[in-house]
């Protein structure tokens, strides 16, 4: 084991020693992909015991290409990993007695397919009446229910692209925002379930979707409408409340994010980039006058700017506490001086025996970030100590 490994593993095993949350809660995770998994690794973070069910060969997230390669690292730490062939009669039965010692199941996997296999709800909880179990599918119960769906299906579908991309140009989202956030809606049906059923002895059914968290998403601009009865803009055609709310061009071609969204931050802007004459232009003096005449003024700033450097008007915009940002890639996060000094990446051994740095989750609790308690597991790692610990299985 390499020294960072081993100095990972330490931190993993300090971390184990804490009482989190959700200590003593035991999840049996059925899922694949993004949306269960993200799931199951808000529980596991919180504390949570985690079984991952793999079929025969590990599940098939582990081995995806290109964007997809690292799902399984990112939505599947702190979970143990049992193979299990649920196709079979005796790993169905394995897999009723594994629920039958768990709090809680989550399932993310095409409609129907879990009420085949006899694994679905309505057939467990007449055996095991406390269990939580959490469905999170493409879409809620309603004429769409049998629908197959995808992150991008549902942002088409829901108005999200349509606001995302310029006016004719649908475009979905950069990242996974409704599988994320669908598992995050799950894991937070869950811990309400959790919370009743202290007080009436039972569990109940949750379900989360893709389509319904996507319209959730756009319910602002859904509200526009209802308001004033005319159809939202997309986000690079919309009429912005904010006259300096935009990216620009600066020196060497670099690009930098800078807002300016009442009239004392303008003061400040045109101070910082020593523009007495639009700080003393009549016509400049309110908001209501900018966003008036807002391509105009965008053009002056762009003259002006074009001679400044990112890094040096970065320092002086900072030092004015203007917001600003650069446009940064996902791999240079990797290097983010807040996010390593703050915990806001931690190390994890992967199921390789490699490190590699994992975002937590971006909450405190008493101060403390949830974060990594043990490596990401192999494939079928954990089958000896959790199925060897099944009552029948000791009756053999």
């Amino acid at each position: 084991m390499t020294k960072d490994a081993t100095q990972a593993s330490g931190e993993m095993a300090t971390g184990m020693r804490e009482r989190l949350p959700l200590d003593g809660i035991r999840v049996v995770e059925f899922t694949h992909m993004i949306m269960g998994p993200t799931c199951g690794m808000i529980l596991a973070d919180l504390g949570a015991e985690v079984i991952k069910i793999e079929p025969p060969g590990g599940d098939r997230t582990r081995k995806l290409p290109g964007l997809g390669i690292g799902f399984f690292r990112t939505f599947n730490r702190n979970k143990k990993s049992v193979v299990l062939d649920v196709t079979t009669a005796e790993g169905r039965e394995t897999a009723a007695e594994l629920i039958g010692e768990a709090d809680v199941v989550i399932e993310n996997f095409r409609p129907g397919l879990m009420r085949s296999l006899g694994l679905d709800y309505d057939t467990l909880s007449r055996r095991f009446p406390r269990l939580i179990y959490a469905s999170h599918k493409g879409f809620l119960p309603g004429p769409y229910e049998n629908r197959l769906a995808l992150d991008e299906v549902v942002q088409m579908m829901a108005g999200l692209a349509y606001m995302t991309g310029p006016p004719g140009r649908p475009l979905r989202a950069g990242a996974s925002v409704n599988d994320i956030m669908g598992g995050m809606f799950g894991a937070i049906g869950i811990l309400a379930a959790l919370l009743e059923r202290k007080q009436t002895g039972r569990g109940q059914e949750v379900q989360s979707a893709l389509f319904e968290n996507c319209v959730f998403l756009v319910a602002s601009h859904m509200q526009q409408y209802s308001m004033t009865g005319e159809a939202p803009r997309p986000f690079p055609a919309r009429f912005s409340p904010w006259s300096v709310y935009d990216v620009f061009t600066l020196a060497e071609g670099e690009q930098l994010f800078i807002g300016a969204v009442n009239d004392k931050q303008f003061r400040v802007l045109c101070r910082v980039l020593d523009a007495t004459e639009l700080a003393n232009d009549p016509d400049l003096q309110t908001n209501e006058q900018r966003v008036h005449a807002r391509p105009q003024l965008l053009a002056r700033l762009g003259e002006l700017l074009v001679h400044h450097r990112a890094d040096e008007l970065a320092a002086k915009l900072e030092a004015a506490g203007l917001p600003y940002a650069p446009i940064a890639r996902p791999d240079q996060l990797l290097d983010d001086r807040h996010l390593r000094e703050s915990g806001g990446l931690v190390s994890m051994q992967t199921d390789e025996g490699t490190t590699t740095d994992v975002v937590p989750l971006p909450v405190t609790l008493g101060g403390r970030r949830p974060g990594v308690r043990m490596p990401l597991s192999r494939a079928g790692e954990h089958n000896d100590e959790v199925l060897g610990a099944l009552p029948r299985q000791n009756d053999h």
